[in-house]
């Protein structure tokens, strides 16, 4: 049988992870203190940007391991970070228990079609994203705003004085402090 690990999150110093580590241990779990891995990380941070939860992870979890967590939203920031999240340590060979699901066990048969269920989820959530931007882009549009990088106008002339000056492109660069690729851009406009 494999370790027993669990996984705490808070957002700011001013809170702690006492409350998801008391309801780990009321649910019966016994966690060395050494394999309780906690951090304080926004949840808008992917899963995998958290530097302890990468670090237990990639270095840490093995195959036939379990990982707790209180609640599901510390596994990941949205629905499609809590599902790719889910599915790594599932392919690693890890038991994934969450206490706030009905189905505790999501590496089971019932834990799967939780899975499924998140993923089509995940799906509708990234349509909609999808749906959102298409609609912010064509508004945008219609109220005759310019998208895309503005054009660095400032940059085209500077350049073009430096070029009539007789510098080559690599002495304008060095010059302006931009990369040669930006002088490029600008040389023959």
């Amino acid at each position: 049988m494999g370790r027993l690990f669990a996984y705490a999150r808070v957002s700011t110093s001013e809170q702690d992870v006492d409350n998801q580590k008391l309801a780990i241990e009321n649910a019966g779990f016994n966690v060395d203190a050494n394999r309780f891995i906690s951090e304080i990380v926004s949840g808008s941070t992917q899963a995998m940007q958290r530097k302890q939860f990468k670090l237990l992870v990639e270095h840490r979890l093995e195959a036939g391991d379990t990982l707790i967590v209180l609640k599901l939203d510390r596994l990941g920031r949205d629905n499609i970070d809590v599902q790719q999240t889910i599915e790594l340590l599932i392919n690693k060979g890890i038991k994934v228990i969450c206490l706030d699901l009905p189905v505790r066990d999501l590496s089971s048969s019932e834990g799967k079609l939780m899975l499924q269920l998140f993923s089509s989820f995940a799906e509708f959530e990234r349509s909609r994203i999808r749906e959102r931007t298409l609609e912010g882009l064509a508004k945008a549009k219609a109220q005759g705003k310019k998208l895309g990088r503005p054009i660095a106008e400032k940059t085209t002339k500077l350049v073009q004085e430096r070029k009539s000056e007789g510098l080559s492109q690599s002495k304008v660069a060095i010059l302006l402090g931009v990369s040669l690729p930006t002088i490029k851009r600008h040389w023959n406009k």
